[in-house]
């Protein structure tokens, strides 16, 4: 049976409600005598943010199963994870919104939710940069200013005034021909497809380690839409 909240802990989430969802970690720590760490720790395990503006009752439920990923809601006080990993997170830069992610991938993330995100984001870029690399034809061309050679000459204006203009005598540009960009857009296809897929291979292998009792028919889906997606995306490059 899982402990009941913390009065501090339900507290927390009534002055950020309160505060129309604006007060950082720090402030409400300030105002409960605590510490900052301590609220941002809550604030990713309990999904503050994915509670709906209407209020908590129409979301999940307090400490649900599912915003945790594990049994417990996270390590209990004293946890060694605390030890282990304090002092990495001692040296972090002092903003809120990168501490919250820090927590938030050392709380409630396993080994193999960290790679199918990271295989996700890179197949979102995989398919936004079909868009920024596409070559209409042969004649599209990009030119674009390499360096300038500027000079300097002192004019007097029509007042007596002396004014310093600067003009450019010499321009150099960088020609990108269409064939140029083409080759260079296909090469960097086929090494981020590459990186895709054997991230995806050592996904499948990583589920494959897994009790049979976990072993879920969503992780198999998962790799089989990655596989076709990727096919896909690399079809309509090609």
């Amino acid at each position: 049976m899982s402990r009941k909240p913390s009065a501090n802990r339900l507290k927390a989430l009534k002055i950020w409600l309160n505060s129309g969802r604006e007060k950082k970690p720090k402030q409400i720590a300030e105002e409960l005598g605590i510490s900052a760490s301590q609220v941002r720790k809550w604030k990713c395990i309990d999904q503050w943010d994915e509670i709906p503006n209407t209020g908590p009752k129409r979301g999940a439920p307090y400490r649900n199963k599912n915003a945790v990923g594990n049994k417990g809601g996270g390590a209990p006080e004293g946890n060694q994870n605390a030890v282990k990993h304090g002092l990495f997170r001692k040296w972090l830069p002092d903003n809120d919104e990168l501490k919250e992610i820090y927590d938030a991938a050392r709380e409630g993330m396993s080994m193999l939710d960290i790679l199918y995100e990271d295989i996700l984001i890179g197949f979102t870029n995989f398919i936004h940069a079909q868009k920024i690399m596409f070559v209409k034809d042969q004649e599209d061309i990009t030119k674009e200013v390499k360096k300038r050679k500027s000079e300097k000459e002192i004019v007097t204006n029509k007042n007596g005034d002396a004014e310093t203009h600067e003009t450019y005598s010499e321009v150099e540009y960088e020609i990108q021909f269409a064939w140029d960009k083409q080759a260079r857009a296909l090469t960097s296809q086929a090494a981020a497809s590459r990186a895709l897929l054997n991230k995806i291979k050592q996904y499948e292998e990583m589920i494959r380690t897994l009790p049979p009792d976990e072993v879920k028919e969503e992780h198999r889906l998962r790799v089989e839409k990655l596989k076709a997606d990727i096919n896909a995306a690399n079809a309509k490059a090609w």
